[in-house]
């Protein structure tokens, strides 16, 4: 009965604040207490069941874990078609065709203020994901990452993460690889676990207005792989590094990350990591569909001691959102060497990523 009552008010709604359009622009309060008030209440926090009439679990538009890491197109698609638009309860109604695009905007911008901690980037800095360039972002996912070589003696490697943000600015991670590898004669095909690394981050700056996040971390790889098979690198290393964001115009964007990588081992020389990326993302039915963001990454690394020279690679890729909650993504590339080409091989890499905070794997399609 309540969602036919919101249903049977939409043709009402359209022609009260079309006729308010024309004269002035929105007010984002007037329009979310006559549109959405109904059900998510005045303070945003949801209304009781027994208020609404049905057992389906309100937002919290106060929280700010679950408010701001969604970007302002994730709840404009929901407004403007209803909750199947991101895979949720059909409760949800569109509003679509009863506001204008600017009214629909300005109630979001007003939903936003219910969360009362600046501290907490916007989803909208949260990029998309790079092979090997690591966001700045700090957040909930999964992610496998497989790495095939070819050329050469074969090989496939499983890179298993794990990423959990605690607070508004800080991020912990577990990752471990597992490989199977082709080692000749006599050992032939064998598999085995390669270095635990355990990292944090901390965003230390954030900025919807100019567009960027500044992040710094660092990671301890223990070493726990089998060094004789190739698995480990047989010594404790620390990293430290600082990643950045920065939104570009037309859904464009860069990503950079230096990392310096310090053994314990006095054998194995400190080295620095550079990496780039750059690129787009093209949504169908935009800024309702299927997410493409096709990206270069440009991958530097050098031994810090005198007349080491510099590794180069170029990594062509795309990233898909899968399900319609987009919460489920595939990446693929190419890791192809820029120099010394004779003794490095090319790799194929992709990724599978789940962003667990929002539903389960098998959920929002």
């Amino acid at each position: 009965m309540r969602l036919q009552i919101l249903r049977l008010s939409l043709g009402a709604l359209a022609a009260h604040f079309g006729a308010a359009a024309l004269a002035q622009a929105p007010d984002g309060a007037a329009v979310f207490t006559a549109a959405c008030a109904a059900c998510h209440g005045d303070d945003g926090r949801g209304r009781s069941q027994s208020d609404v009439g049905f057992d389906v679990p309100l937002p919290d538009f106060s929280d700010c874990d679950f408010a701001a890491r969604e970007p302002d197109s994730d709840w404009g698609a929901i407004v403007h078609r209803g909750g199947p638009a991101r895979a949720f309860n059909p409760l949800m109604p569109a509003f679509g065709e009863a506001l204008s695009d600017e009214e629909i905007a300005a109630a979001v911008a007003h939903l936003r203020g219910f969360c009362a901690e600046p501290r907490w980037p916007r989803g909208e800095l949260n990029l998309p994901r790079a092979l090997f360039t690591e966001k700045a972002y700090p957040e909930d996912e999964a992610v496998i990452t497989t790495t095939a070589v070819t050329e050469g003696p074969d090989s496939l490697t499983h890179q298993f993460l794990w990423e959990q943000r605690f607070g508004a600015l800080n991020q912990i991670e577990i990752s471990v690889p597992i490989t199977r590898a082709d080692l000749g004669e006599p050992d032939g095909w064998t598999s085995g676990t390669g270095d635990l690394a355990i990292g944090v981050k901390h965003t230390l700056r954030h900025s919807l207005d100019n567009g960027s996040i500044l992040t710094v971390g660092g990671e301890l790889v223990l070493p726990t792989g089998d060094e004789a098979k190739g698995f480990g690198k047989g010594t404790t290393v620390l990293e430290t590094f600082v990643l950045y964001g920065k939104l570009l115009p037309r859904d464009a964007f860069l990503q950079l990350q230096g990392i310096v990588e310090m053994p314990s081992d006095s054998d194995f020389e400190d080295e620095l990591v550079m990496r780039a990326a750059l690129g787009r993302t093209w949504t169908a039915d935009a800024p309702f569909g299927r997410a493409w963001t096709p990206m270069i990454e440009v991958l530097g690394a050098r031994e810090l001691t005198g007349g080491a020279a510099t590794e180069w690679d170029v990594v062509p890729q795309l990233q898909v959102s899968l399900s319609t909650r987009q919460h489920v993504q595939l990446g693929a590339g190419l890791r192809v060497p820029a120099s010394d080409r004779s003794s490095r091989v090319t790799e194929f890499v992709f990724y599978f990523l789940w962003d667990w905070f929002d539903g389960g794997v098998l959920e929002g399609w």
